[in-house]
């Protein structure tokens, strides 16, 4: 009977729910969009270029 138990538990924590997935999608999507989007008006030259040639390597307009 313990190692059924075992056996729910692993199976239970392997999984990842629809809910955690769409999450961590829209916070990588959001985080995405801060970095190509805001970074460049960053007043930190280094950063502000950067995110400049990035955007540039991905052929995302930015002039």
């Amino acid at each position: 009977m313990a190692a059924h138990q075992v056996t729910i538990a692993s199976t239970a924590a392997g999984t990842t729910s629809r809910a955690s997935v769409l999450l961590q999608a829209f916070i990588a999507m959001g985080l995405g969009l801060f970095i190509v989007g805001m970074v460049g008006f960053s007043h930190i030259e280094v950063v502000h270029n950067a995110a400049h040639d990035t955007r540039h390597s991905n052929a995302f307009p930015c002039h």
